[in-house]
């Protein structure tokens, strides 16, 4: 059986849609689901970026994310006593399929909704961007979105904390892409690729060897003490 080509990401301008932010999150969702394609059980078992999860725990969570609409993700948190830990472990688990396979066939299910918690549309194209690279990182894989996609995430994490503590981090700092037009801040600068930066924004330490400037070393303690 031939898996269908996924949808192809929209070129994002300066102050894209919210109709183009989704065409993007669905065709980095899609690209995600055909990497993982592959994988044995023991890679599928490989510790993730993000702390405590596997790559399967982080497909399940995806899922999650966009299965999960504002109230019934409110509800959630709050019959977790507000614990994100076990708020985030009920939703994965009722997003895990019996195995791997099952786990990735109900994120495919997922690829083209629209679904959301809370924020706004680039907050979820920033969580596939970014868990993305939390699962193809460990295992070797280095496919990454296209610099217009991960530029519309730069700009909101640099603005707002999200998700993620990201405009904390980049705090007194000015960011520069060496692969596209990102800038933002004022302060001693940190140059690196857009992705680099914004997985450095989310707090993952692993992507700033790839950073310099005099700025670098701050950004870098305060990724690592997520």
């Amino acid at each position: 059986m031939t898996t269908p080509p996924g949808p192809e990401a929209p070129v994002l301008d300066t102050h894209p849609t919210a109709a183009a932010l989704w065409a993007a999150t669905h065709a980095e969702r899609a690209a995600l689901a055909d990497d993982l394609a592959a994988l044995t059980d023991r890679q599928w078992a490989t510790a993730s970026l993000c702390a405590r999860w596997s790559v399967e725990d982080v497909v399940a969570h995806l899922s999650a994310a966009a299965a999960t609409g504002r109230v019934r993700w409110i509800t959630s948190v709050a019959r977790a006593r507000f614990r994100p830990d076990v708020h985030n472990d009920r939703r994965l688990a009722e997003q895990r399929g019996a195995g791997p396979a099952g786990t990735l066939a109900r994120f495919r299910t997922l690829v083209p909704s629209t679904t959301a918690p809370l924020g706004p549309v680039a907050a979820w194209l920033g969580e596939v961007v970014v868990h993305a690279q939390d699962v193809r990182r460990p295992l070797g894989l280095t496919a990454a979105p296209p610099v217009p996609v991960v530029t519309a995430v730069a700009r909101l994490y640099a603005a707002r904390d999200v998700a993620v503590d990201s405009r904390t981090a980049a705090a007194g700092l000015s960011l520069r892409a060496s692969d596209g037009p990102f800038t933002a801040g004022e302060g001693p600068e940190v140059s690196g690729t857009t992705l680099a930066l914004v997985m450095a924004m989310a707090g993952r330490g692993a992507f700033c060897d790839e950073l310099s400037g005099p700025g670098a070393r701050v950004l870098r303690e305060r990724a690592t003490r997520v």
